[in-house]
């Protein structure tokens, strides 16, 4: 029997939605950040998945650079005492960085599934 066909999906729309890069439908997280094992949808196994730190590194530059250069911006321009800093900038932290995490996983799960991405193995190397 023949695979069925799924129509190439886009890394962005299914990496921010969390969808399955294959169909587009299913669900790529079972949690906040833990990938499935399958798709709920149309079966794809999500063992090719692994992310790594890359997702997290990408958070902590991008999100360190626009929080800290707003609380550098807002210390020059105002002069606030440092626990209203602490006040605004820690929450805002939590908030910028956890909101680009789950995407920027999707996003990369996504990548590795439409280059067909694997771990080297010795059969690589020769």
């Amino acid at each position: 029997m023949a695979e069925p066909y799924y129509p190439p999906q886009s890394v962005l729309g299914t990496g921010i939605s969390g969808r399955c890069p294959r169909c587009g439908q299913g669900h790529l997280f079972k949690g906040f950040i833990e990938v499935a094992k399958t798709c709920d949808v149309c079966g794809l196994d999500f063992g090719f998945a692994d992310a790594g730190d890359g997702p997290a590194v990408a958070v902590s530059l991008i999100g360190g650079f626009v929080v800290l250069g707003l609380a550098m911006w807002v210390d020059l321009t105002w002069s606030p005492s440092l626990w209203v800093i602490a006040l605004i900038f820690f929450p805002l932290t939590l908030l910028v960085c956890l909101g680009m995490l789950r995407p920027l996983k999707g996003m990369l799960i996504a990548q590795q599934f439409r280059m067909k991405a694997e771990q080297a193995t010795t059969k690589h190397l020769q």
